[in-house]
């Protein structure tokens, strides 16, 4: 049995010349024709815009994704729209004001750093319709969404998480290592949810099986925990993957896009046999040059997401309702195991499937307080 579920098929990558690709706002886009016929149902002038953060649409994670999930809403629909990769923060605002400059009418931004600028500019245009991945665009912080035009794309990644980490805690306790660590990018909601399954999943491995597996680099309780400050894969990042590596770790979980690239060459240098997993995306497809130290993958279904909601939009179902991705609706899961499949203690992919069916029942609760 084993623990992946069926991944919704998007159909193939979008032709070249479908969309248009900006680096900031440095060029004006240039008009192409779609490579194939517009759907009849699809709202007159509707333009989807897709707006990366600062890690760009190759960081093998949730910029990534969400632009695939774009591409292959556009080669369905049969429609032209326009994607704006951000190079630093200081293009949010840029960015957003090109994309409704260029007549864009359905405009999704990729993570919390756009929270701010993606609020400015759908309160600034209330007759066009925004989506946001991984933020509640709540600012204030008054528990609801800061404009009425902005459906939030989140994920309960902590139930996935819960798996990773119940995983990880078998792994390092069949080699005898019984340690386990993780760190992060910024510490924010989306991030740290990540890291608060992690250790109730390693938590419950060692209630089921009397085992001691130590967590290092977070604690759920304090919400206390490594992290870099940022998304970069720079000397910070894998100075922070080292600080966890010294511990003694033989699995590690770095959340924040890019920074496991950091997190790699750490474990390249310290020459133990320490292995990794990937988060957001299935890392060990998405970056062959790390697949013998990905374990597994905690994964979010973004590109369904942001595909589901543009083709809604484009046919004039636009609903601000926010989509919460979950082990039920396959919003969030674990990849294959890949190569390591045949290394996993006897009978974990069972367990994982019995977990699972249980916290989809109600039977487990994965509390995490950064759960959406």
């Amino acid at each position: 049995m084993t623990i992946s579920t069926k991944k919704r098929v998007l159909g193939g990558l979008v032709a070249a010349g479908m969309f248009v690709a900006l680096a900031g706002c440095a060029s004006a886009p240039e008009e192409t024709t779609p490579s194939a016929e517009a759907t009849s149902d699809v709202v007159e002038g509707f333009k989807p815009c897709l707006i990366s953060d600062a890690g760009g649409w190759n960081d093998k994670s949730f910029n990534q994704s969400a632009k695939e999930g774009l591409d292959a809403a556009l080669e369905e629909l049969g429609i032209e729209g326009l994607e704006l990769e951000s190079t630093s923060e200081n293009d949010y605002g840029p960015n957003m004001e090109e994309a409704v400059a260029q007549g864009c009418t359905f405009i999704v931004s990729v993570g919390f750093n756009l929270s701010a600028a993606t609020v400015e500019s759908a309160t600034a245009n209330p007759d066009l319709e925004y989506a946001i991945i991984d933020d509640w665009a709540d600012n204030d912080f008054d528990g609801t969404t800061d404009a009425p035009n902005i459906k939030p794309l989140v994920f309960d990644t902590a139930q996935a998480a819960y798996l990773g980490g119940y995983a990880s805690a078998a792994w390092s306790a069949q080699s005898g290592v019984n340690k386990v660590g993780t760190f992060g990018g910024m510490q924010i909601p989306s991030v740290a949810v990540f890291m608060d399954g992690f250790q109730l999943g390693v938590e419950k491995y060692n209630e089921d099986k009397g085992a001691d597996v130590a967590v290092f680099g977070w604690d759920t309780t304090t919400q206390k925990g490594s992290f870099t400050g940022g998304f970069d894969a720079n000397d910070t990042a894998k100075q922070t993957a080292q600080g966890v590596l010294d511990q003694g770790v033989d699995v590690l979980l770095p959340v924040g896009g890019p920074i496991y690239q950091s997190a790699a060459a750490a474990i390249a240098d310290s020459g133990d046999k320490t292995v990794m997993l990937g988060v957001d995306s299935d890392l060990a497809v998405a970056d062959s040059s790390v697949a013998d130290i990905t374990l597994v993958s905690i994964m979010k279904a973004i590109d369904v997401a942001v595909h589901d909601a543009t083709v809604s939009a484009a046919t004039g179902e636009f609903d601000v309702t926010p989509y919460v991705g979950t082990l039920e609706n396959e919003g969030v899961k674990l990849s294959s195991f890949h190569d390591f499949e045949s290394q996993l203690p006897d009978g974990l992919l069972d367990e994982l499937a019995a977990l699972q069916e249980q916290i989809i029942s109600g039977d487990i609760t994965v509390e995490s307080p950064n759960s959406p």
